[in-house]
């Protein structure tokens, strides 16, 4: 059992046990959080008064040089977190997703930052236009640090990734972080952390880590500081208010749990190519990490007279998948991170299956594989079938697990209603033959998608699929989804920096900019 410790100001703390978090596999205590409580005023001056200086005398060039650095230390020691990843509930295949995507993530920023400048801390956005009538007069817009401290607030599924993805473009704007990961897998990224205390790469500063709770974080942040979150709608929408933040327009950004859905089109059928990537994609993004994916998909939308030849074919795949101790090498899916998350699923469940029928699972007669489970937190791969779908609890429930529900429609644009249904979703995926149908549907679908796939056979062979958030593409959707963007290539270290606009003689914005004075 190890005694988890919070990294704060340069030393870890924690020496006496607090709550006590559980294996996902076998219910066997494997970490406690500490019982101390943490001084937040201390976490801030330490990450003002030092991260910030140290990170200040390095260039974007530099501090690319470290992500990518870092990135390979990591990997060099990624059996270390893989035999952490376990207790998750997770199998090989979804720690390589949240380990080797976390340090994959690292590589691709440290790659990236080749657009960046090539010295200094100040990114020239241009272009430089004209403000008056003889050219001595011009405009532009410059991107430099904030010169504050990112509090970076994590949920429970991706302990790695979800530190890293936010960390990279982070690191690479300039601003030391302080991370929050959610306490039931926090050993996880204790673990992490620990790692990249050891490599000695980054500055004193540039990472702190908090097990446990926020407490007064929120209340001590500062104008020039930012803060994201990852988690569920309910929680950003709680913390989003804190006053602080709103007193002092503290840039928040949210990541929240949504109602994805997949669409089938009306010019696919039970005989093409296209109609077994469908169902391929629905179950994978079912059972991969449990359903424990923000990006799931909730509600699978197919034509009214295909719903039940889907249903057959979805009903037979599930029931080739194997759950259980996701350390045995025939185990395609593990458990659930903890024992409140599998009643929180089973509840909402109990919710979904009111006007709906259970094509497979529900829980009956349902044994994992392995010795010991029986207190695990395993959740039997659930598929339910809705008829009537227009008013159905999955449009507003959400069961973060291994769970979704069919809907039946008739037309397209019944199809399209019914998405819209989900009120913000972070990704969505339309599988059809036809360009003409792609090409009417993703032009009312990216209304209410952060990010959509087209799926066909000419695509499937190097489609990463539906629920992979990719470092170059935006990760992020509207309402319910939490209105933020994360990701998307460069963009994310934008968001991160203090825009502004400069006015003067071109010869003066030269000098600024460190670009020729042409206007």
């Amino acid at each position: 059992m190890t005694q988890l410790q919070s990294y704060i100001a340069g030393r870890w703390i924690g020496q006496q046990p607090g709550q006590q978090l559980k294996s996902a596999i076998d219910g066997s205590v494997i970490a406690t959080t500490h019982a101390e409580t943490l001084d937040f005023g201390e976490a801030l001056e330490h990450a003002r008064k030092v991260g910030l200086p140290a990170m200040m005398k390095t260039d974007f060039q530099q501090r690319a040089a470290m992500l990518k650095a870092l990135a390979k230390y990591l990997g060099e020691r990624k059996e270390e977190m893989y035999a952490l990843s376990f207790h998750t509930g997770a199998t090989r295949t979804d720690g390589w997703v949240d380990i080797e995507g976390g340090t994959g993530t690292l590589f691709a920023y440290a790659s990236m930052a080749k657009e960046l400048p090539k010295a200094g801390n100040l990114w020239h956005e241009g272009p430089q236009m004209p403000l008056g009538k003889t050219g001595v007069y011009a405009g532009t817009h410059v991107l430099v640090p904030r010169g504050g401290v990112a509090v970076h607030i994590n949920a429970f599924n991706f302990p790695v990734w979800g530190l890293l993805e936010k960390f990279a473009p982070t690191f690479l704007a300039g601003l030391p972080c302080i991370g929050k990961p959610a306490t039931a897998t926090s050993y996880l990224t204790e673990k992490l952390v620990r790692l990249i205390n050891e490599s000695g790469i980054l500055p004193e500063g540039a990472l702190q880590l908090v097990i446990g709770g926020t407490g007064d974080l929120l209340d001590r942040l500062r104008v020039q500081d930012v803060v994201t979150f990852t988690g569920s709608a309910d929680t950003a929408a709680k913390l989003r208010t804190t006053p602080n933040l709103i007193r002092h327009s503290i840039p928040f950004n949210a990541e929240a749990d949504s109602l994805n859905c997949a669409i089938l089109a009306p010019d696919v059928t039970p005989d093409d190519e296209e109609f077994d990537l469908f169902v391929k994609e629905i179950a994978r993004e079912m059972t991969q990490k449990a359903g424990q994916k923000c990006t799931a998909i909730r509600r699978a939308i197919v034509p009214a007279d295909r719903i039940d030849a889907v249903a057959a074919k979805l009903k037979e795949r599930l029931a080739k998948t194997t759950v259980g101790d996701p350390r045995l090498e025939n185990v395609r899916m593990g458990a659930l991170a903890s024992k409140s998350q599998q009643a929180d699923v089973a509840e909402r469940v109990a919710t979904l299956r009111q006007g709906a029928e259970v094509v497979f699972g529900g829980g009956e007669g349902f044994a994992p594989v392995g010795e010991g489970v029986g207190e695990g937190s395993f959740f039997q791969p659930t598929l339910l079938l809705a008829r009537n779908p227009q008013n159905h609890a999955a449009h507003d429930v959400e069961a973060f697990g291994p769970v979704s529900t069919l809907m039946p429609y008739d037309a397209l644009d019944d199809a399209l209603a019914l998405a819209a249904r989900g009120q913000g979703s972070l990704a969505g995926t339309l599988v059809t033959k036809e360009a003409a149908t792609a090409a009417t549907a993703i032009a009312t679908l990216a209304a209410m998608h952060g990010r959509l796939q087209i799926l066909d056979r000419v695509a499937a062979p190097e489609s990463t699929g539906h629920g992979s958030a990719l470092p170059y593409l935006k990760h992020g959707g509207p309402g319910r989804a939490g209105g933020g963007e994360e990701l998307g290539g460069l963009r994310a270290v934008k968001h991160l920096m203090q825009r502004a606009a400069v006015q003067g003689s071109p010869a003066m914005l030269a000098a600024v900019t460190g670009e020729g004075a042409a206007v």
